[in-house]
């Protein structure tokens, strides 16, 4: 029961986390990468391409989402 509770939880904070990164990046990535096809992960090639130019709230959602992420 306990296990189920905590994987509910990291699911629900995962869907929370992209719902952020969303709503800090999706004007990024329509100014950045509009004309990158969607697919085979291309926008996220693009997005780290030009992760210099990212606004800072985009990079900060990003970083936070990448330290929160289990490492491989």
């Amino acid at each position: 029961m306990l296990t189920a509770a905590v994987a509910a939880a990291s699911a629900s904070s995962a869907q929370a986390q992209r719902q952020e990164i969303r709503q800090a990046c999706t004007a990024d990535m329509r100014a950045l990468c509009s004309g990158i096809m969607p697919g085979s992960g291309r926008i996220k090639q693009c997005m780290i391409d030009k992760f210099d130019r990212l606004s800072e709230g985009c990079k900060s959602a990003l970083k936070a989402a990448q330290a929160q992420s289990p490492k491989q």
